[in-house]
Formats: structure tokens, C-alpha cells, sequence
């Protein structure tokens, strides 16, 4: 599409763009004509047009003089956006609506396919804008021939009667696909007509004419040139030399302000990774999993769980601490010695009772006897062979007893100590042999 344009040409300089040169040149309206960098529809420009009396098709008669008079131009000052004839009187015109006219389109269309036998005409302009988009971005580009020649677009026109009675001339430029060194920049551009054979034919062509190999795309892409203007020419009221000055666009990375910025952006990330991380550790020892059961909080846990923060390291180095082991050490030691003298004494001087009960000859008393005849070759061997048989006898008897009633102070203690909410079963006869001790010690 073309949306804005650069004319500031002279007006008698525009018969000449359009290779009028031999002709006969009436000009209409320029008194509203004003030279501008930054046309936009709405704008007055002006266009050369064949006079209205003019015509291709004459008699034979009068052939000489319908040739003069089909040379004969008008260089008439329109506006630009088509306004059809047919819109309704009371209507506000909008130029904004058909200021560009698809080529390919405008035989089908009927605003514009009954302007095609007598309503073309030829605007020339120095150059056009066209923007590039990225994303929300929009880059204006100026294109205009690289020697500096006037381009020519193909028009079409047409004249609208308000509802003073005013009658006002709008015009619409052609389009078609952009060109292959074009595409970059936009689908579209106007349909250029580079040489005087191409304006005579659109220009003076009849209305049978085909004029589908001049809407083509301007393919010498030796001619055009291009570069980037100032976003500032997107308003229509930004007018001046300004606008076609050209520009540095800025890339991506080289502003040292994106540089810092997106450094900034990369080390904030890599810290907040390692902050999550260390954070995820914390967690872990402060908070560990609640699969793992929670004892309740004792003395003895308190003490442990200080003792293993603090490390082995700690308490080893401490005098004190080391000082307590080794007196813990010592008691152990000596209340292990203690045990195994009370044992040889035992073994030794044996209690003396008036006298023993005979126990009968069970399954426990076998063991024991098993055991004691057997017994303990380093703590007894000396003591059993030093009596001769009745003194072992009485030892072994004397040992019974004592187990005896060491078994019978057990029970009543443990009956004592069991909790009462268990469940009492059936009480077992005395008969009922249980394993015990005895039993124990026989079988190994």
C-alpha cells in the first residue's frame, strides 16, 4: 500500500514527470496546491489527466484534430482518497477509505470499474514511506529512484457533488504485490509506470485496452533505493526535510543500557537458583521428613542431641568430659571385679542351712545338673576337684535353692510391675511345663 509520499515538485515540473512534454498543458486548481515532505490522504496533490472533450475513438473527418486534441493534458490539483460520485450528498466524505485501489481488483469492483474507460490519470511524486512491522514496532523506510527522478503512479479518478452544490475531484492510487527486493518490507506497493510508453498507454489507452502487463510489480531493482527515517514523520502534521533524513537503527545488544540490563537479569537468576538450593538444604536439617518418628523430648534425648551437635570432636578435646569417661570406665571395671569375686566366694564358702529340700527329678533339674557338672572350667575346675562327692553335693544343692528362690523373688516382681491394663488370659495349671532358664541352658 502507499499511505504517504514526498511532493514537493514544481508545477510546471510535473507535466515533464510524466513525459508530457509536447503537449498542451492546462492547469486546474493549483492555486491548492502545497508542496509537502509528508503527504497523507485528505491532502491535495496534483495529477495529469486527458482532457474531458479529448477522445481516442473519433471520426475520420476529424481524425487530425481529435490527435492534437488527445494530446492536450490537465494538470488538475485533487484530493487524495477516492470519494465515488454515487455517495449520498449529506454524507461526510472519508478519504481515508479508498485511498488505495487493488489493481488486480478494480475491473470487478464497481467503484472503480466504470473510471477505467475515461477516469485514469498519472500522479508523480518523488518518493513514498512504507513502514516495516516488528511485533509492535513500526519502522518507516523512504523509497524513491536512486538518480532522483520523479515516480509515476497509475491513478484512477472521479468527481463528488455535495449538498452545496460543490463539486469535488478525489483521486485513488493502484496497488499491487511488492516486488521481489520489496518484500522484506511490506506485500504490497503502487503500481510504477518507469517509462513513457507505460504512461501513454495508461494515459491514452482506449477503454478495450488490456492493461494487465502495466499493474505489475516494478521488478528493476537497480533503480530503487531505500533507508530508514525518523518514527516522528508518522504523524501527518510532522512536515519538513526532517523526514526523509536518514537514520541508524539501533541493534539489538550494542546499547550498553541492554547489556547491563540483561547481565543483571543473568546473575540475579543464577543467584536465586543457589538461594533455593541453600534454602532446600536448610529446610531438609531444620525440618527433616515426617516419615521419621519424633521421640518425645526426655532428659536423656535432650542430652544425646546436644552431645551429637557438638560433635565427638568437642567433647574429646574437653578435660572434663575426658575425665568422667575414664572414671565411668573404671566403675564398670570395678564393679565387674566385684561380681566375680562375690562368685568365687560364693563357690567357696557356700551358705549354711540346717537343711535342704530334695527337689524331684524334672526336665530343669536334669539341665542344671547338666550345667553344673559341666559348669565353668576357669572359675570352678579348681573348687570341685579340691571336695571329694558329698561336699559337691551339697554345693549343688545349696545352688538350687538359691536359684529358687531367686526365680520366686523375680516372679513376684515382675507381677508387680505389669501394667494393669493388660488382658488377663487363663491362669495355666502347674503342671503346664514352661520353658525356663534351665531348659534353656540344657539344650545348648
Amino acid at each position: 500500500m502507499c499511505g504517504r509520499a514526498r511532493c514537493t515538485l514544481r508545477a510546471d515540473d510535473i507535466p515533464r514527470a510524466c513525459y508530457r512534454n509536447n503537449s498542451s498543458v492546462r492547469n486546474l486548481h493549483m492555486d491548492r496546491y502545497r508542496p509537502s515532505y509528508n503527504v497523507s490522504p485528505g491532502h491535495h496533490l496534483p495529477v495529469v489527466r486527458r482532457e474531458q472533450g479529448s477522445s481516442s475513438s473519433a471520426s475520420a473527418a476529424g481524425a487530425a484534430a481529435a490527435a492534437s486534441e488527445s494530446d492536450a493534458v490537465v494538470v488538475h490539483c485533487m484530493k487524495w482518497g477516492l470519494i465515488p460520485s454515487f455517495t449520498k450528498k449529506s454524507d461526510k466524505p472519508d478519504h481515508y477509505k479508498m485511498f488505495n485501489a487493488r489493481s488486480e481488483s478494480i475491473s470487478e469492483k464497481a467503484s472503480f470499474r466504470r473510471l477505467i474507460p475515461k477516469n485514469r490519470c498519472l500522479v508523480a511524486v518523488e518518493g513514498f514511506y512504507e513502514w516495516k512491522k516488528d511485533g509492535q514496532k513500526k519502522q518507516p523506510y523512504y523509497i524513491h529512484f536512486k538518480d532522483g527522478r520523479p515516480l509515476v503512479f497509475a491513478a484512477l479518478y472521479d468527481a463528488w457533488e455535495n449538498s452545496e452544490g460543490e463539486i469535488l475531484y478525489t483521486f485513488t492510487i493502484l496497488t499491487t504485490s511488492s516486488s521481489s527486493a520489496l518484500q522484506w518490507l511490506h506485500d504490497r506497493m503502487p503500481v510504477i509506470l518507469g517509462d513513457k510508453v507505460s504512461t501513454d498507454t495508461w494515459l491514452n489507452g482506449s477503454s478495450s485496452s488490456k492493461f494487465d502487463n502495466m499493474l505489475k510489480p516494478y521488478e528493476e531493482t537497480t533503480d530503487l533505493v531505500w533507508y530508514p527515517v525518523t518514527p516522528a514523520m508518522g504523524k501527518p502534521s510532522f512536515d519538513g526535510p526532517e523526514c526523509i533524513n536518514e537514520i541508524k537503527l539501533k541493534i539489538e545488544g550494542s546499547n550498553p543500557i541492554t547489556k547491563f540490563f540483561s547481565t543483571k537479569a543473568a546473575k540475579k537468576e543464577e543467584s536465586s537458583n543457589l538461594e533455593e538450593k541453600n534454602s532446600c538444604a536448610e529446610s531438609f536439617k531444620t525440618d527433616p521428613p515426617k516419615s521419621f518418628k519424633k521421640e518425645p523430648e526426655t532428659q536423656d534425648n535432650t542430652a544425646f542431641s546436644s552431645f551429637t551437635e557438638k560433635g565427638d570432636q568437642d567433647s574429646r578435646s574437653n578435660p572434663i568430659s575426658k575425665f568422667f569417661s575414664t572414671k565411668g570406665i573404671k566403675e564398670e571395671e570395678s564393679n565387674s571385679e566385684e561380681k566375680k569375686s562375690s562368685a568365687e566366694y560364693f563357690m567357696t564358702d557356700p551358705p549354711k542351712t540346717k537343711s535342704f529340700k530334695k527337689e524331684p527329678d524334672t526336665e530343669d533339674n536334669k539341665a542344671l545338673s547338666f550345667f553344673t557338672g559341666k559348669g565353668d572350667q576357669d572359675s570352678t575346675s579348681s573348687v570341685v576337684h579340691s571336695q571329694d562327692g558329698p561336699a559337691k553335693c551339697q554345693l549343688k544343692r545349696d545352688y538350687e535353692e538359691f536359684n529358687a528362690d531367686l526365680e520366686k523373688n523375680n516372679d513376684e516382681t515382675s507381677k508387680l510391675c505389669s501394667t494393669p491394663a493388660r488382658k488377663k488370659g487363663n491362669p495355666k495349671d502347674c503342671s503346664d511345663k514352661q520353658p525356663t532358664l534351665f531348659s534353656y541352658f540344657g539344650k545348648s
